[in-house]
């Protein structure tokens, strides 16, 4: 099941997210949104909420860049040592 990161280049927190994801080597599909918060239809319609970054795996939705590290640290660092 492919993940997909909702973020904006220039947000520290989402430049974590995506170190993270490379570091454990996880394919990802990588979803830019706009920089205007209310334009950001498509994190809304996944998350309830417009802030990145927000990580999609499966049915899980994470909107905390805290608990984004820990599902893939947890879920994905034994797979890629």
């Amino acid at each position: 099941m492919a993940l997909t990161l909702y973020h904006v280049p220039w947000c520290p927190d989402c430049a974590v997210v995506r170190d993270r994801l490379s570091d454990l080597n996880v394919p990802y599909d990588d979803i830019v949104v706009p920089d205007f918060r209310p334009m950001r239809t498509e994190v809304y319609d996944v998350s309830g909420q417009y802030y990145v970054p927000v990580l999609k795996d499966g049915d899980t939705v994470l909107t905390e860049t805290h608990e984004i590290l820990a599902h893939l640290d947890t879920r994905y660092h034994k797979a890629n040592p």
